[in-house]
């Protein structure tokens, strides 16, 4: 039986509101809840909470948790296609290579050569295959600053399939956080993680931005790559400004052009120095220094 997703759009404060009453009331029960921007250009967030056995009392409960809201908000329902994601996700893709960097899907093994920094994704329901222009400029920006530095910790903010974290963690062998507001997307890195023989250097959770106990447990990291959107980034920069140790790196992509310059003059004002913006098909990639 497939699973099922409760969500509910929102302006931003709202979104923000409706994730706290609805976290509060399923924490005991280990319901995984997401918030994620759903629409950056109209400001519309998506507060999701997935559901494996009865949808309607958990719908019921979601409409008891937020009765204290000023506005009923509607709670959608949408069931989670059980399909093999790992044929549908890479049907038709070819291998990505970035350097000695090679991302490839399990048909692609035999074209790994020695000497490859090979990474194997099964993407399933979490973005980052290594094809969109943000997953490589990343990919690429993460490849040259290892060349030149050695972080001792890494956080992959927003990870994804983990396909950022798996090649910081493949090259440097070092320590790496892995987060995604995205439980489905948590759960895909984790395996692409396992698949991937990193487990022992890569850690997991579902966190929305830095409210998570294991940012606190876990920083100041050296090296921190963010691959999400310029909005919320721009809003995470006094977070970032945190929770990376001096003298690290910062990499961020999921930007378009004409949004660089914003995003730039955001981390600026923490105290952030630009280092190099790179653009490919319409996205760009930044490297910040603290």
């Amino acid at each position: 039986m497939g699973q099922t997703r409760l969500y509910l759009n929102a302006s931003r404060d709202e979104a923000q509101a409706i994730f706290k009453l609805l976290d509060a009331r399923f924490d005991e029960e280990g319901l995984p809840i997401s918030l994620f921007e759903a629409d950056e250009e109209n400001g519309r967030f998506e507060v999701s909470v997935y559901v494996d056995g009865n949808v309607e009392q958990v719908a019921g409960e979601m409409r008891e948790a937020l009765a204290s809201l000023p506005r009923e908000p509607e709670i959608v329902e949408e069931a989670v296609p059980d399909i093999d994601w790992v044929a549908h996700s890479l049907e038709g893709l070819t291998p990505v290579r970035v350097g000695r960097l090679l991302v490839h899907g399990s048909h692609d093994r035999p074209l790994r050569r020695i000497g490859d920094v090979a990474i194997e994704i099964e993407a399933g329901l979490a973005f980052g295959t290594g094809h969109h222009g943000t997953t490589a400029g990343c990919l690429k920006a993460i490849s040259d600053v290892l060349k030149r530095e050695r972080p001792r910790t890494a956080l992959d903010l927003g990870a994804g399939s983990a396909v950022l974290a798996i090649a910081i963690a493949a090259m440097a062998r070092i320590p790496v956080l892995a987060t995604d507001i995205d439980p489905v997307a948590t759960r895909v890195a984790a395996e692409n993680v396992r698949l991937n023989g990193v487990g022992s250097l890569v850690e997991t959770h579902t966190a929305p931005g830095f409210h998570h106990r294991i940012f606190a447990e876990k920083r100041p990291f050296d090296l921190i790559v963010a691959n999400i959107l310029a909005r919320p980034l721009m809003g995470l920069a006094p977070d970032m400004a945190r929770h990376l140790s001096p003298g690290g790196t910062l990499i961020l992509s999921g930007i378009l052009e004409r949004q660089r310059r914003a995003v730039i003059a955001a981390y600026q004002n923490q105290g952030f120095r630009h280092m190099r913006t790179e653009a490919r098909e319409g996205w760009v990639t930044i490297q910040m220094k603290r």
